[in-house]
């Protein structure tokens, strides 16, 4: 069970984009996250006449290090930190340590 799953709404906690919030589109192997509109960049794309792609500058999402990202506590409205624990029926959850609620739930 990983912290930070496709889908979660974070908060961006270190780097230009801090406290901008939005939901994670995919993850890497390496551990990065690419995030919905957050840790937006330029993008210089030359033509290509056989794929019928245009020339330009486009803005790309580019990904962001796991560990400066938080999750969004509905309650709070705020970035959390996360743990887990196993419940009576024997799920693995993932929890808010703030205020102990499942995250999902």
């Amino acid at each position: 069970m990983e912290r930070l799953v496709k889908g979660d709404q974070v908060v961006v906690v270190v780097g230009k984009d801090r406290g901008k919030t939005g939901e994670i589109v995919t993850r890497g192997q390496d551990g990065k996250f690419v995030v919905q509109g957050l840790n937006i960049v330029k993008k210089h794309v030359k033509p290509n006449p056989a794929q019928g792609q245009a020339g330009g500058i486009l803005d790309k999402e580019m990904p962001i290090e796991g560990s400066n990202l938080a999750l969004l506590n509905p309650a709070t409205g705020k970035g959390d930190k996360v743990g887990f624990k196993v419940l009576d029926d024997g799920r693995k959850v993932r929890f808010f340590k703030s205020n102990g609620e499942v995250v999902g739930a």
